[in-house]
């Protein structure tokens, strides 16, 4: 993942967690161990679209929504894909067999955040370091060849992901199924915004 989108991640999920709306470039920088020079190349999109204000010694979130919007179509999830395979398994019970070091995303994330779907879903998308690959691909005895019609997904694990207190939070969701090709994504997408309170 890029670090600008650490950065968007990172104000959107304190705007919705603890309704922090001001944030100073230092303060991000510090957590993450990114550059100032970084965190202020991040900011300049979504100072162009308005989503956030620069004042002074600090920048405001404005538009919470607009800034998620920002993020879903900066997004590229085919980049994040690190393996893909067809699996002819219940989705549902192939859930079951993911270890704990994986992380669910898209819709199987959703279903254990809200615990609740909107829709029946035959994809599985989980996130990983590159390192498990293997072992997770010997686990499940997970197919080598290349497929044409794929249902199970590795994405790329990013390092900040443990900055959150939530395993999977709903604005990466979000930006992930905003993402993906599926036909059932749009219930997905609509149960999100309702939830988030759009």
């Amino acid at each position: 993942m890029l670090k600008k989108e650490v950065i968007w991640r990172e104000i959107l999920v304190q705007a919705r967690l603890n309704k922090k709306k001001k944030f100073t470039q230092k303060e991000l920088a510090q957590k993450f161990g990114f550059s100032l020079s970084t965190v202020f190349n991040a900011l300049k999109i979504p100072r162009q679209n308005h989503s956030i204000k620069v004042t002074g010694r600090f920048f405001i979130l404005e538009n919470y929504q607009k800034l998620l919007y920002l993020w879903s179509n900066e997004r590229s999830l085919k980049k994040e894909i690190i393996y893909q395979g067809r699996i002819d398994k219940n989705i549902l019970e192939l859930e079951t067999e993911i270890p704990s070091y994986a992380i669910f995303g898209l819709y199987s994330a959703y279903k254990f955040f809200y615990n609740d779907a909107p829709a029946d879903y035959d994809h599985l998308y989980i996130y990983l370091n590159v390192k498990e690959v293997e072992k997770i691909k010997n686990r499940l005895n997970l197919p080598s060849k290349f497929h044409t019609s794929p249902n199970f997904f590795i994405l790329r694990k990013d390092p900040w992901i443990k900055f959150n207190k939530e395993i999977m939070v709903p604005e990466q969701i979000f930006v992930d199924i905003w993402n993906s090709g599926e036909w059932y994504a749009k219930d997905f997408l609509k149960a999100l915004e309702d939830k988030l309170n759009f």
